[in-house]
């Protein structure tokens, strides 16, 4: 299983971004939380097996009114067990 942080920039603020991200997450079976940050920007972790599909989706696709001008990925690794239950949105 692996884990990764993201930070997604550009219109991701008033768009349902952390809603849809959430389903694409569940969708794919992954564990962890979205939320906005005051900077105007999307931040979170995703866990499980499928990270490179939502990985590809925050870089790509997102809502469906997003304009994504930047994602980045951090803190990739390998973990053995999930931190979280559920994918969460953070308010």
């Amino acid at each position: 299983m692996y884990s990764f942080q993201f930070e997604v920039l550009g219109k991701v603020q008033g768009v349902y971004f952390r809603k849809y991200t959430q389903l694409k997450a569940q969708e794919l079976d992954l564990v962890g939380w979205v939320q906005n940050t005051k900077q105007g920007t999307v931040i979170g972790i995703a866990q499980g097996r499928r990270t490179n599909e939502l990985k590809e989706w925050l870089k790509h696709t997102g809502s469906p009114k997003s304009v994504i001008k930047k994602t980045d990925f951090k803190n990739d690794k390998i973990i053995d067990e999930l931190e979280y239950d559920q994918f969460d949105i953070i308010k």
